[in-house]
């Protein structure tokens, strides 16, 4: 996979090379445990046609971009490690998922958004990796597409919504727009050609959902500031390049402070879209190096005692193998292996 210039030990005159953790403090016994029970839960319940699904078989396509990315922070690829084979079923499955105006997915299911951003997430963090000719070369083709269906699929205010614009109206809001600004830059990090405008439209758009306080809203036509879509959006521009020196992302960063972690309550103070918020927020932590060893303990030791006896997560309404993937891709964000969450 694509390493980071900053993971490079220039000190010593040596690179970190694939499938080699980038950060590796000590790791917690029972966090380590914790996680093979959740992956191979996952295992076990990957369908045999290579996807997983969400309570009622919903959302197929996000679920198994979902798992797939979890895996990949145990460092397996489609060509090595203990997970090889799933992953490869679940890259062969997006893939086959490919309609041919690019979608990745349904375009019957009314969130396809989000199903086709997460798997131009993880399917992008595959391209680096992928020995196999043909299926780079399908890779290849299918994250070409997806993008240029990011780009049709956008609305004139540079925001995404539950469908594409002209499907649904032109009505976008912030959850998809996250998706759909991560999967870009993971795609454009792993050298598919992405339009500058389109991040920066999406940026814009973001900017024009913020309230003064800082708070992301649901809309841009309003909703109130939420704290899952504001620590979503602090993820997702920092994939898209804007850091702490951006006044409008240290706004909504402070905004998450007070209202997420490390607000007076802690991070159990906060309730709504609990694993949602946190799978983005662990993204916002493990880049400061000075704050994430204080948020992995305190968020660890709420995700470990909850963990069933079958491996999995049982919380919330989508289902399993959602809070699996989420809970095992945050404790594992320190091994380093997957480009779009590294330092």
């Amino acid at each position: 996979m694509q390493i980071s210039r900053r993971h490079a030990l220039t000190g010593l005159g040596l690179l970190l090379v694939p499938n080699m953790p980038v950060y590796a403090r000590k790791q917690d016994p029972k966090v380590k445990l914790a996680v093979g029970r959740a992956l191979d839960y996952l295992v076990r319940t990957q369908k045999r046609q290579g996807y997983w699904e969400a309570n009622g078989g919903q959302y197929r396509v996000a679920m198994t971009a979902l798992s797939g990315m979890a895996l990949l922070c145990e460092g397996s690829t489609t060509n090595r490690g203990k997970y090889a084979k799933t992953v490869r079923s679940a890259v062969d499955y997006l893939v086959d998922m490919s309609q041919p105006n690019g979608l990745i997915g349904y375009e019957k299911d009314y969130h396809y958004t989000y199903g086709h951003g997460f798997s131009m997430l993880f399917l992008s963090q595959i391209l680096g990796e992928e020995e196999g000719a043909e299926r780079r070369k399908n890779l290849l083709r299918v994250l070409n597409n997806s993008v240029k269906f990011s780009g049709y699929a956008q609305t004139t205010r540079g925001g995404w919504g539950y469908v594409s614009a002209k499907d649904g109206g032109d009505f976008d809001e912030g959850s998809t727009c996250i998706t759909q600004v991560q999967g870009l830059r993971a795609c454009r990090n792993a050298g598919i050609p992405v339009a500058k405008e389109i991040i920066d439209r999406a940026k814009q758009y973001i900017k024009d959902c913020t309230t003064p306080e800082g708070g992301v809203q649901y809309s841009i036509r309003g909703g109130g500031a939420r704290p899952p879509i504001t620590a979503a959006a602090v993820a997702a521009m920092y994939s898209a390049g804007d850091y702490d020196e951006s006044t409008h992302v240290e706004k909504m960063l402070e905004f998450c402070k007070e209202n997420i972690w490390p607000n007076e309550g802690g991070s159990s103070n906060y309730f709504g879209h609990w694993h949602y918020t946190h799978y983005y927020y662990s993204q916002v932590m493990y880049r400061d190096e000075t704050v994430w060893p204080k948020y992995f303990e305190d968020i660890s030791r709420q995700i470990l005692p909850k963990q069933n006896a079958s491996g999995a997560w049982k919380e919330g309404h989508i289902g399993d193998v959602y809070t699996t993937a989420i809970n095992a891709t945050i404790l594992q964000l320190e091994n380093g292996y997957v480009p779009i969450y590294q330092r």
